[in-house]
């Protein structure tokens, strides 16, 4: 279930064959996960103002939180194994009676679960965003799911991961600027529908990136062209390189909404790992999932 038109737009252009449905948040908690029961995955992104910093962090105050409604979906679902994703917020020390709760809630549902903070530049992606992973499995399980360890090498930086693409349309500088630009980014922020346009962040954020020589101000049309000067602003296409993406996933929109799908995106590296992890633990038959955005 996908709330965002250009979303859905964008599932089904890079993966047909899925069945991506319509609705609104408040539609969840009406959701009917009876015709899934026995599923093997139930993966979901819940939404992360709740447990953000700049939400507030009202937890179970805030309107927008939805663990209630998963944990119905689930125990309506019975799936063999859960995956959610969420801010690291979650695990700040307020928080530390609601991941009780929940660890209880899901035990009396048959469920060991687990939690683990991981950076996405341990998966490779050249970025740091840190993200939280909840793991439940069911009891029978749960002995074969181990976690994944972050990789041995160092992510490439932003410099050596973009430089083809400012090079694009022939930018002399862009050896030059790849040189600078020798760290790994700054955690993306796609902004929403209410806040956010299409730029790399608030003041803070912006400054981080001037640092690896790019203007955070907004995202550029196309890279720069031969006799640029100055700095360059980021693409869509170069955004979307640097959570992950690979350069063959097509995004729909313009690019306000491209950037936002982009920018409020799980790393899918950092997905693959936990979720192969998740595949070898319950066996090597083909697994059906269904997918919740919140």
């Amino acid at each position: 279930m996908e709330i965002d038109d250009s979303c859905r737009a964008t599932l089904r252009l890079n993966r047909p064959q899925w069945n991506v449905t319509e609705g609104a948040a408040s539609d969840v908690g009406s959701f009917d996960a009876l015709p899934y029961r026995g599923i093997d995955v139930l993966a979901g992104g819940l939404p992360c103002p709740p447990f953000s910093v700049a939400g507030k962090q009202l937890g179970s105050r805030d309107e927008r939180n939805l663990f209630p409604d998963a944990l119905r979906i689930i125990d309506e679902a019975k799936p063999r194994a859960i995956l959610i994703e969420n801010v690291r917020g979650f695990l700040d020390a307020v928080f530390s009676d609601y991941r009780q709760q929940l660890r209880h809630d899901l035990r009396a549902m048959g469920y060991e679960v687990d939690w683990r903070l991981f950076n996405a530049s341990d998966f490779g992606v050249p970025q740091l965003r840190p993200r939280v992973m909840i793991v439940a499995i069911r009891s029978d399980w749960r002995d074969h799911f181990h976690w994944p360890d972050p990789l041995a090498r160092r992510p490439r930086t932003v410099g050596q991961t973009l430089v083809d693409l400012m090079a694009a349309n022939g930018w002399q500088g862009a050896q030059t600027w790849a040189d600078r630009a020798d760290e790994i980014a700054p955690t993306i922020v796609g902004g929403s529908k209410k806040h956010g346009g299409p730029d790399l962040g608030p003041t803070r954020a912006r400054a981080a990136w001037a640092t690896l020589g790019v203007d955070g101000k907004g995202v550029a049309d196309t890279a720069p062209m031969p006799d640029f000067v100055g700095m360059p602003r980021l693409t869509v296409r170069m955004i979307a390189r640097l959570q992950g993406f690979p350069d063959s996933w097509t995004f729909h929109g313009k690019k306000t909404s491209a950037y936002r799908q982009v920018g409020n995106a799980f790393p899918s590296p950092v997905a693959r790992a936990v979720g192969q992890r998740l595949f070898a633990a319950l066996g090597s038959r083909r697994s059906y999932a269904v997918v919740a955005n919140g």
